[in-house]
């Protein structure tokens, strides 16, 4: 029988993107293919802190590690949700929380009968109903419970860590399985003039490195993915204006809140993720409603504590490459295309890449049905997730400056407009093919930035239970489990305290 297997993979380009794509691989393929990544000390990477969403753990258990090793090693915290800062209004906040609004105890979901409360004067907010909310608040943390019976089962959690030291601990991982680095700048890329496959690649000072299969996780140039293959790019700038991004981290202040939080600002929005050791900051806008000194100025003015450097400038796209996986090369990571951290999902996305990428794994003959489906299913995901994140721009109340005016105003993708439409009729939450986000996610940003509904589920007038009285209830239960609660910071002291140190 011919052999068809492939080979050898080279990875070009490290970071977060590059060694979760080694590690991973490493993993799965125990040896049986020689695995390569190159990458250059000289290329710099924005490394301020990255926070993460609740299928991390996943990514990390299959790989076999260790959680509080994994947060000693990275500086990490743990993370509930992400608070919202004036993104309906300026002075509202809502939040995001990672598991469900309470535990529902009838056919007809939890929040139709607060809706149902709410109309008959129940000032009661949503976020009251959320364990991870009632937990961040008040800055505790312990793992969830598997007891479904039980209220600390409602709730889930994921890392806010330091992405480059993760990036590192899984350099480590890769490399004890066998995984190869090569310290070096690609400098040409050869193409098979029949096939117009990659054949190799040229580095600058080094050698060709030829492979079956190359992945690129280069980053936004796309060094493969686009410089080489030609392969395209959809811009999504018109419903995702902001388009550049100023970092910087800064010193400690206080406890590590157990949630990122998320503030909108004149011309885009602030992000705050608390690591052990620093906070990391930043500011993402849109340059054609602020300079990029403005921008700066505004971040800095609004940090817990005083910056530890120079705040750093990024510029991007909102989008995606036309087609992922194009020949024998899958873009990953920010070569793929991008979305603003908004929500988080930055390093999700590349997790959801490699394992995409395992379940449909080519040999040599490289079949194109298989590339055809792992394109159908990441454009699926990408637009979900972009839509996700589009429906906080489109669903606010702010005017008091040029971009909110703009994005309130925009038009938006159908499916997004179908989803808002269904909730603003009946409080019907409606999901489509490989939706990262669940309904409840959709449930606190809707209501969060004041999508009501014009009515709640008419079956829930017409159940036998005092909806009052079980919310009343509810609460009660969650403030008593939370009161024992460990605070996040002891919690992190006593099991998985920084280790390293910068």
């Amino acid at each position: 029988m011919n052999d068809r297997r492939i080979r050898h993979i080279a990875i070009v380009g490290g970071g977060t993107a590059g060694w979760m794509c080694a590690a991973a691989l490493a993993n799965a393929l125990k040896g049986n293919c020689r695995i390569t990544l190159v990458e250059s000390d000289d290329i710099g990477v924005i490394g301020v802190g990255e926070a993460t969403i609740p299928p991390i753990k996943l990514f990390n258990q299959t790989l076999g590690l260790d959680e509080n090793d994994v947060l000693a090693h990275t500086q990490g915290t743990f993370k509930l949700g992400i608070e919202f800062v004036d993104w309906a209004e300026k002075g509202q906040r809502y939040f995001h929380p990672f598991g469900k609004f309470g535990a529902d105890f009838d056919a007809v979901p939890l929040y139709h009968y607060w809706l149902q409360a709410r109309a008959n004067g129940d000032k009661t907010s949503l976020d009251d109903y959320a364990m991870a909310w009632a937990m961040a608040r008040d800055g505790k943390f312990t793992p969830p419970t598997h007891d479904p019976k039980l209220v600390q089962s409602t709730y889930d959690y994921a890392y806010q860590f330091d992405a480059i030291l993760y990036g590192k601990y899984l350099r480590g991982y890769a490399e004890q399985r066998g995984v190869t680095r090569i310290e070096g700048r690609v400098i040409d890329v050869n193409l098979n003039n029949e096939t117009g496959f990659i054949e190799n690649i040229v580095l600058e000072n080094g050698p060709k490195i030829a492979a079956d299969l190359f992945i690129d996780c280069s980053g936004f140039r796309g060094i493969l993915i686009e410089d080489a293959l030609k392969t395209g790019y959809e811009n999504w700038s018109k419903w995702l204006p902001c388009d550049r991004a100023v970092a910087v981290a800064c010193a400690p202040a206080g406890d590590f809140t157990p949630y990122t939080q998320a503030t909108a600002r004149e011309a885009g929005w602030q992000w705050r993720i608390p690591l052990q050791q620093r906070i990391g900051n930043g500011y993402v806008y849109s340059s054609s409603h602020i300079s990029d000194d403005a921008a700066a100025t505004m971040l800095l003015w609004n940090l817990d504590a005083a910056p530890l450097a120079d705040p750093r400038h990024l510029r991007f796209s909102a989008g995606r490459r036309k087609k992922f996986w194009n020949k024998n090369c899958i873009a990953i990571g920010l070569s793929s295309g991008f979305l603003e951290p908004l929500e988080s999902t930055s390093i999700h996305l590349i997790q959801s890449a490699v394992t995409r990428l395992l379940a449909l794994f080519p040999n040599r003959d490289f079949d194109p049905l298989a590339a055809k489906e792992y394109n159908r299913i990441t454009g699926a995901e990408y637009e979900a997730t972009r839509d996700f994140i589009i429906l906080h721009y489109k669903a606010t109340g702010r005017r008091d400056s040029e971009l909110w005016r703009q994005t309130a105003a925009m038009e938006i993708p159908d499916k997004l407009r179908h989803k808002i439409d269904h909730f603003r009729s009946g409080g019907r939450i409606v999901a489509s093919d490989f939706e990262l986000f669940q309904n409840s996610s959709w449930l606190a940003v809707m209501i969060g930035q004041h999508i009501w509904p014009d009515y709640y589920a008419p079956l829930a007038d017409l159940r036998d239970v005092d909806g009052a009285k079980m919310l009343g209830g509810l609460r009660r239960v969650m403030a008593e489990a939370v009161s024992v609660m460990p605070g996040h910071t002891d919690y992190i002291n006593r099991y998985c305290p920084a280790v390293t140190r910068q």
